[in-house]
């Protein structure tokens, strides 16, 4: 599917109900069309490419059911309590982002990495206690503003062979667009305008230089976007010209294999697509996915091998993903979205938020490892190098600062996928870009208010209702999108049933005068699928809807360190998991088994109401190395001679341990026997 086409495909309405008055008009379209700037909400101004989906302010949407349990886990949590745990985070003298004259080693990514979080979760929670803590973070950081422009530690100044240090301060100009977005605060735009000055008299050979501002220049890039489209001042497209040109050529290639990196920074040549607008720009951007998923990417969760970096060989489903590549992974396909007005990357996003992202946490967020991987059998703070990359504990769940990045990186990953649930379009409509229980209150065709209230379990159940509040009839366009997974999905408007005969992703645009009390109905019917990876020794793994199935496996929690309120843990299994699945990958629906139970939507094991029952047999030469490290897959199908077993597969997200990408039991000349496991 090509990003950029606007192509209307015609629906075909297999059953109707009467004709009713005001009939809407209904019509499937690949992307939404990016027809001219959105009337009511920041956008790219002109000469930029007109945003197709516009981020509405923060405030304007109110999460509901379980997203809003996971934003309030992350407030009672570790992010809500970092300032107890972190000595980053500590508001004292010793803080370069508090006294930029101090010479302590506080003053770099972790403070930022943590706010830009911790302030959008009090503005979505609209909790005045966080959103009042983060102010005094950001009221000391925007006094120490220099003359010139420059902002934070001095020591950042001259900390790369004498060269200054951007990339903490891109962090930062996210903390303040939230803020404005939020409240309008009126000294972001001054401050932002004044720093970019300082960033424009930069000499060229100084400029973007060090490792880490290189590779993530497109953060810098985005920060300088989103002022020009309040401010039209027209040498900030200047400044955006000299940031790409200075950061990493990722229209290249890929050119950096570090996880984090890639994560954020692959959409960098899309970001610039909008200034230069050429479509090598948008290809660029797509090629630097498909390569890194198409050699990395081969085991469900929608992450990829990277710990910490993509190693060749290292491609296995025991690889892990860090949970800072998680969140920013998230971000970009966000970003992605409104660029592009594709559903395709609210997808990506939904795979990674639903499967990964939970698992990467304890069930109460009160802490987290470095790695989640898509099969983890056990999660010791042992070394597990060089299997895994990084020496050190990687798996165990820590709230400590032994997951340094990650541990103040994870903050964001809620607050802006709650954010991010509607988008408004540029035909002055609205966009169900995410879905989950929520409001959205927000301008619409000629600047009527309206009011959509969403009622829907989804991911845990695919049908979502809309019900329309606005004080007079408006006409707007309402796009509702249909993921990639979903197959003829049902939409009713006001009771008038459309089906659609055609596979996603594409949206659904619904056109008409809305009235208060119109209702919407989607739904998504959710189908077992097998996928097989091929490229990972034709492993399987099985899908319902967004969700994707792990083994269940029973835990033994073992408390290792930290405090009463905060403490680490080991994880360790208490049943078998080397097992292989006996399926017939053409006819799922024949050997598994949907077993749903009350109970209300949640990522937590002991609570989640969905699972899939399965046949499987053990592998007896399967097993876990010396380090406690999962050996990787052999071909499949496997022989075994074990009993078949019925086995329970709960969604990956619930599974803190788990076998996600499953070797398929066979038997006859095809199969393969499971070679015992070098020591």
């Amino acid at each position: 599917m090509k990003l950029r086409s606007l192509a209307v495909v015609s629906v075909a309405l297999l059953a109707v109900s009467a004709a009713a008055e005001n009939p809407p008009e209904i019509s499937v379209v690949q992307s939404v069309p990016a027809v001219a700037p959105n009337r009511h909400y920041p956008s790219n101004r002109a000469p930029l490419a007109v945003s197709p989906l516009v981020k509405l302010p923060i405030g304007s949407v109110t999460p509901r059911g379980w997203v809003r349990d996971m934003l309030r886990l992350e407030a009672d949590g570790m992010v809500g309590h970092l300032e107890e745990i972190s000595a980053w985070c500590r508001f004292d003298p010793g803080n370069g982002w508090v006294n930029p004259q101090s010479k302590e080693k506080r003053g770099w990514e972790e403070l930022p990495y943590w706010l830009k979080g911790y302030g959008d979760l009090g503005y979505v929670l609209k909790d005045q206690k966080i959103t009042a803590n983060a102010r005094k973070w950001i009221d000391a950081i925007l006094k120490t503003q220099r003359e010139d422009g420059y902002f934070g530690p001095r020591h950042s100044l001259t900390s790369l062979k004498g060269q200054p240090d951007l990339w903490p301060n891109m962090l930062v100009l996210n903390v303040l667009q939230s803020l404005h977005e939020y409240s309008g605060d009126e000294r972001v735009i001054p401050f932002m305008t004044k720093y970019f000055r300082w960033e424009m008299s930069i000499p060229e050979q100084d400029f973007l230089v060090g490792y880490w501002p290189k590779v993530r220049g497109g953060d810098n890039l985005e920060s300088v976007y989103w002022l020009y489209n309040r401010t039209g001042e027209p040498w900030l497209l200047d400044l955006a010209k000299k940031i790409h040109a200075h950061t990493a050529d990722w229209t290249s290639g890929v050119i950096n294999w570090h996880g984090v990196n890639l994560t954020q920074s692959f959409r960098e040549p899309a970001e610039f697509w909008m200034q230069a607008k050429d479509e090598r720009f948008l290809r660029a951007m797509e090629n630097d996915y498909d390569t890194v998923m198409g050699t990395y990417g081969q085991f469900p969760g929608g992450g990829f091998a990277a710990d910490e970096n993509a190693r060749p060989g290292y491609t296995d489903p025991r690889q892990g993903f860090e949970t800072c590549s998680v969140v920013e992974f998230m971000h970009s396909f966000e970003m992605l979205t409104r660029i592009t007005g594709s559903p395709l990357w609210s997808d990506r996003c939904e795979d990674v938020a639903f499967n990964t992202f939970p698992a990467a946490c304890t069930p109460d967020l009160k802490a987290l490892h470095y790695l989640t991987s898509a099969n983890q059998a056990q999660l010791d703070r042992g070394n597990k190098s060089p299997g895994i990359q990084n020496k050190g504990t990687m798996f165990s769940y820590s709230p400590q600062a032994v997951y340094r990045c990650c541990q103040h990186n994870v903050s964001h990953g809620w607050p802006y996928y709650a954010e991010e649930l509607w988008l408004a379009t540029a035909d002055n409509g609205l966009c169900a870009s995410l879905y989950a229980e929520s409001e959205v209150t927000a301008k619409v065709g000629d600047g009527n208010e309206v009011k959509i209230t969403e009622t829907t379990e989804y991911p845990f159940a695919g049908a979502i209702t809309f019900k329309i509040s606005a004080a007079q009839p408006t006409r707007f366009p309402l796009y509702l999108r249909v993921p990639r997974w979903c197959r003829s999905p049902q939409v009713k408007v006001n009771g008038a049933v459309s089906l659609l005969q055609t596979e996603g992703p594409f949206y659904i645009a619904i056109n008409r005068q809305w009235s208060d009390g119109d209702t919407v109905t989607l739904t998504l019917p959710m189908e077992i699928t097998v996928r097989t990876w091929e490229k990972n020794h034709n492993a399987v793994s099985i899908d319902r809807g967004p969700f994707t199935y792990s083994l269940k496996i029973e835990q033994r929690w073992s408390r290792y360190g930290g405090s009463d309120a905060f403490p680490e843990y080991e994880v360790f299994p208490t049943t078998p998991w080397n097992y292989g699945l006996v399926i017939d990958p053409k006819n799922p629906a024949a050997s598994l088994e949907f077993t749903p139970k009350e109970g209300p939507p949640s990522f937590d094991p002991a609570k989640m109401p969905l699972a899939i029952k399965a046949k499987a047999k053990r592998i007896p030469n399967w097993r876990l190395d010396a380090r406690g490290l999962i050996a990787p897959l052999q071909a499949s199908p496997v022989r075994s001679s074990e009993p078949v077993e019925t086995i329970t597969l709960v969604p990956m997200g619930a599974a803190p341990l788990r076998i996600t990408a499953f070797p398929l039991i066979g038997e006859g000349e095809g199969a393969h026997e499971w070679a015992e496991q070098i020591k």
